[in-house]
């Protein structure tokens, strides 16, 4: 632990000059300097799950609302609320991220408060830039706390041939104290090697519940942007201990889970003429590798309309099938956005 320590104190005064990536769901724009921003964005949603019996209803994903800011001289401000009752356990709005950014050295950004985990390429989407209405089994489940408490260093953008983020976290997730004496540690970079490909990779070393039992995860992400088409890949291997009172990413249920997980997804799509955007999805899911024939299948066949840069509709046919013992439980789900 102590040489991870000496690695990212290092980092803050040895890295090249990088200019800053955001970490909340809402990137920040240069044109906004000086300024306080509101923005937010609703997702009102339908769900049919064809379970024995059926079920349907309708929700909100999300429905989030912030302000963002700059202070003179070098310092800025993100504060976020999700205010939809199917998000939170409570049934109450709450703080979602909030943190204080020093930017004085474009270099890099140190960010205090409570943030997005720097792991992942889909966890580290936009929430309302996701391609489907669901984020993938192996991110919601194995990036779980989604969010928390930390320090972060970061720097880089979608423009530059190199980005980073490195992050000493609680690892306990939103609101809550850490329950014991070690931190965190979690890490992203990604390289732009031309102009239409990024590849990227994550880690997080950390102890979920005690000063003893670990938590190690490793993440490899791939992503072909060419024009109007787009395909995305990652996979993350997750072992050791973990918190089963995190739950999954944006309200998704926890899942038990063994000693080794392990899971990836691929999607690809393209941004017709007619502002339609066909998407397909692969995905598996294994909680426990040491249990055979264990692994869950997610296909997914999507249509997003973009009415206009700030409204769209996605459609998703959700296609199920496990391994082992396969369950009805496919769905449809209808999803509308609006952000402003």
């Amino acid at each position: 632990m102590k040489k991870i320590l000496v690695a990212f104190c290092a980092l803050l005064f040895f890295l090249p000059s990088l200019s800053s990536f955001g970490q909340g769901c809402e990137e920040p724009s240069d044109d906004d300097n000086g300024k306080i921003k509101v923005f937010g964005f609703i997702q009102p949603q339908y769900e049919y799950h064809m379970t024995s019996p059926a079920s349907n209803t309708f929700k909100f994903k999300r429905a989030r609302i912030g302000v963002m800011g700059d202070i003179p001289y070098d310092f800025s401000y993100y504060v976020v609320m999700e205010n939809s009752a199917f998000v939170s356990q409570s049934g109450y709005p709450y703080l979602l991220d909030a943190f204080i950014s020093y930017k004085r050295f474009k270099w890099a950004k140190v960010s205090m408060g409570s943030f997005k985990q720097p792991f992942g390429l889909e966890v580290n989407t936009a929430c309302n830039a996701l391609h489907t209405i669901e984020r993938s089994m192996v991110a919601d489940q194995l990036v779980a706390p989604q969010r928390d408490m930390g320090l972060m260093l970061l720097g880089g953008t979608n423009e530059t041939k190199f980005r980073y983020a490195l992050a000493l976290m609680n690892g306990r997730g939103l609101g809550i104290g850490d329950n014991n004496n070690m931190k965190d540690v979690i890490g992203r970079i990604v390289f732009k090697p031309l102009d239409f490909l990024s590849v990227g990779a994550s880690f997080r070393y950390g102890y979920p519940n005690t000063n003893e039992d670990t938590r190690t995860s490793y993440g490899a992400e791939l992503e072909v942007n060419a024009g109007n088409f787009l395909l995305q890949g990652e996979y993350i291997y997750d072992e050791g201990d973990y918190n089963r009172a995190a739950g999954g990413g944006c309200g998704a249920d926890p899942l038990t889970l063994g000693e080794k997980r392990s899971g990836a997804f691929v999607q690809a799509m393209y941004k017709t003429n007619f502002n339609l955007q066909p998407v397909v999805k692969w995905e598996f899911f294994d909680t426990d590798k040491d249990i055979e024939d264990n692994n869950m299948y997610i296909y997914t066949f999507g249509l997003n309309y973009f009415f206009n840069d700030w409204t769209r509709i996605q459609v998703n046919y959700q296609y199920k099938a496990e391994k082992g013992a396969e369950i009805d439980n496919d769905a449809i789900l209808v999803q509308l956005q609006v952000k402003f």
